[in-house]
């Protein structure tokens, strides 16, 4: 299939979008070991959750609270009966790697308080309704589910919705492309008939031009 008949005339393969490494491999199902592994551990964690009625907080809690137990009674008879301590690596955040999250996370700030400002300021109307239907969408759904079942759901769709478009990619991008064609033909219609004929409309759009 050429370029210009897949989805955003992209010529990269779908592996190579999503980085081409470890990730790509486990979200395109190339690992599936550990693909599958993922979905087994948070299917349990799920339900573990929904069953027992843990929050986060205190499973973490308990969890960590089990695991200093199980180590410190560990290195204490160790120590008493001369024996090797638990083997635990060396627990340490080098000043390159805190430099590092800090700097993408800096990145990733500025750019969201960017994109806020100009939509406060009301110079992109594109990404104001592109914000608010996110919004609107994140809002609607939250309404119909707890924030776990969100997220399992979420990481699901993540691991099975791009190995399936990788399968079937040809056939995927065909629709999509017919159906866009067609709405932006509906688009090019109601732009003509409506937003032209409402000055205030009109002259936004101008603007924008």
């Amino acid at each position: 299939m050429d370029s210009s008949d897949k989805l955003f005339n992209r010529q990269r393969s779908l592996h190579q979008i999503l980085g081409g490494g470890f990730v790509a491999d486990v979200v395109l199902w190339r690992r599936k070991d550990v693909t599958v592994g993922i979905l087994v551990v948070t299917l349990f964690a799920w339900v573990v959750f929904e069953i027992s009625g843990y929050t986060l907080l205190s499973l973490v809690s308990s969890v960590l609270f089990l695991l200093f137990a199980i180590l410190f009674l560990w290195a204490k008879s160790a120590a008493i009966l001369n024996r090797p301590a638990p083997p635990l690596p060396h627990l340490y955040l080098s000043e390159e790697m805190v430099n590092e999250a800090a700097y993408f996370i800096r990145n990733h700030i500025n750019m969201i308080l960017s994109v806020s400002e100009d939509i406060a300021l009301g110079k992109d109307t594109n990404m104001y309704v592109k914000v608010s239907a996110g919004l609107l969408l994140v809002s609607v759904v939250g309404g119909l589910t707890d924030f776990l079942t969100l997220g399992y759901t979420s990481l699901v769709i993540v691991l099975t919705v791009p190995a399936l478009y990788e399968k079937y990619e040809d056939q995927v991008d065909a629709y999509v492309l017919m159906a866009y064609r067609k709405l932006w033909q509906l688009y090019h219609k109601f732009d003509a008939v409506c937003v032209n004929k409402v000055p205030i409309l009109s002259l936004e759009k101008k603007k924008l031009s």
